[in-house]
């Protein structure tokens, strides 16, 4: 896979960062590339140590929703460098946990990072989310934290999913959900987008699946709804997070499209336009 099919400009950024021997950035995101939860986000003090706490909280939300228990098989589909199978490695024993994605750069860092314990089996797979390269029930429980956005197809994915899943299993995930009246407008701004060959800083990203999309999508593929979870208040002290932490680490904000970008998304989510949502499925034990 080249770096041109990947084309992920954040990741970039922070790969380099991270060869030049930038602590502050290795510590901010050497584990987890999403969004922060905070229970309170009032009490959110804007610093690295807060963020990552955040961040792991949030991963906590999903594999929750996921309802992962000690002894399970489970998929992170987009594992970025690996923070969500450490969290689950950390906290349950007798797992086989598998970290799927489609950027080698990002899994040789968390082979580096996380080391199996508690009995527990860890292994690192290059590929598609779209085209997964698993047997048809072949896991307990499938997550996709922050990442669907970037896949090709929703509907494909899905329909991956509900096929390695074995029966009774969990497929849960994140993802920007915008309200359905304001799909159009971010599809035409997409549209733009694309005419003028710019993926943005967070690369080329789909956010315009509604949650009646999600609805339907399930219904079409066999799932049955488990959980529909608006966090978005949780989440928004994260954009305060990556502003200030890009001003005091003297990063170039007019030289990247990651500032406006960025303020962008704070603003439709902080209207409501935009819900950042976990969504848990399940596929039904008799078919």
């Amino acid at each position: 896979m080249t770096q041109l099919e990947i084309n992920l400009p954040y990741f970039d950024l922070i790969l380099r960062g991270f060869a030049d021997g930038d602590r502050d950035l290795e510590q901010a995101f050497g584990r987890h590339v999403h969004w922060g939860y905070w229970a309170d986000p009032s009490h959110a003090h804007n610093t690295v140590e807060d963020f990552c706490q955040a961040a792991e909280q949030l991963t906590h939300e999903i594999y929750t929703a996921a309802l992962v228990q000690d002894g399970q098989s489970l998929l992170d589909a987009g594992c970025g460098f690996g923070g969500t199978v450490a969290s689950l490695n950390e906290n349950f024993q007798n797992m086989t946990l598998t970290g799927l994605n489609i950027d080698e750069r990002q899994l040789e860092q968390a082979q580096q990072k996380v080391i199996a314990q508690g009995n527990n089996h860890i292994h690192w797979v290059e590929g598609n989310a779209c085209q997964l390269p698993f047997p048809d029930a072949s896991f307990d429980r499938v997550l996709a934290v922050e990442c669907i956005f970037h896949f090709p197809d929703r509907g494909q994915f899905f329909r991956e999913a509900f096929r390695v899943l074995k029966p009774g299993g969990y497929l849960a995930l994140s993802d920007f959900v915008p309200q359905g009246w304001f799909v159009p407008l971010i599809a035409l701004q997409a549209q733009l987008q694309n005419s003028l060959q710019n993926s943005g800083f967070y690369g080329r990203s789909d956010v315009t699946y509604a949650l009646e999309d999600y609805q339907r999508l399930a219904a079409e593929v066999g799932f049955q709804t488990h959980i529909e979870r608006d966090i978005t208040e949780n989440t928004l002290p994260t954009y305060d997070f990556l502003l200030k932490f890009g001003a005091r680490n003297g990063y170039d904000w007019s030289q990247l499209p990651a500032f406006a970008e960025t303020l962008t998304i704070a603003l439709v989510s902080r209207l409501w336009l935009v819900k950042y949502m976990i969504l848990a499925y399940q596929k039904p034990t008799f078919q």
